[in-house]
């Protein structure tokens, strides 16, 4: 079946295919509490999403000694995993996924989360077998360096101009205009529509069913 405009479709993980926004952005405001930190609001703590962790406490976190990022992290690690609540899929998503898998797209993750924490997010969704690649920010450059893509192209062999991004953060987005690939926003994430639709994605969806219908007619 030919291919409209993409061969490959890459999703980001947290505020995109999985409900976790809001857990994310609390285990942030705790870790901070705990250290006697001021504590990020709702929006900052939130827009910090999607980078790699060290990126994203220097930024919640920025009187923070560059010596205590380590202690940070460990706090942030402890409340959203051992204090953690579950977090699940938004609805639709796993039928969304297994369609585009079933139309012969190629299925990847690029993600500011850990390899373990990716992994372990994978196997309890039980969505391993869709994806023929994953990226996470301790493996290579956190978002929005384009590493991610060019190394998920490269490892699937597809061309990036072929390859369509789609994420709920600004970093996302600006990840694929700076590695040349096309980029879809979701707005039920992290970040607002107005600073998604600033940087001139193909499209911006306000649910999974509008994106999930929007590949289907365009990608």
């Amino acid at each position: 079946m030919a291919r409209q405009q993409f061969d490959l479709i890459v999703f980001d993980w947290d505020g995109t295919l999985m409900d976790s926004t809001a857990h994310i952005t609390r285990s942030i405001q705790a870790a901070c509490r705990d250290l006697s930190l001021p504590v990020p609001a709702d929006e900052a703590a939130s827009y910090v999403i999607g980078l790699g962790l060290r990126d994203a406490l220097q930024i919640a976190a920025p009187t923070l000694d560059p010596v205590d990022y380590p202690k940070l992290a460990e706090r942030y690690r402890f409340h959203y995993l051992i204090k953690g609540e579950q977090t699940e899929l938004f609805d639709g998503v796993r039928g969304m996924l297994q369609n585009l898998r079933d139309e012969g797209y190629l299925l990847a993750v690029a993600t500011g989360k850990s390899r373990v924490g990716l992994n372990r997010a994978l196997d309890q969704s039980r969505l391993t077998s869709l994806f023929d690649g994953t990226r996470c920010a301790d493996e290579t450059f956190s978002k929005p360096h384009p590493a991610m893509l060019h190394e998920l192209t490269r490892e699937l062999g597809q061309d990036v101009s072929r390859t369509v991004m789609i994420g709920d953060t600004t970093h996302d987005l600006q990840m694929a205009k700076n590695a040349g690939a096309a980029a879809v926003g979701v707005t039920y994430g992290a970040h607002p529509a107005k600073s998604l639709q600033a940087l001139e994605p193909l499209f911006v969806a306000d649910n999974v069913t509008s994106l999930g219908d929007w590949l289907r007619e365009h990608a």
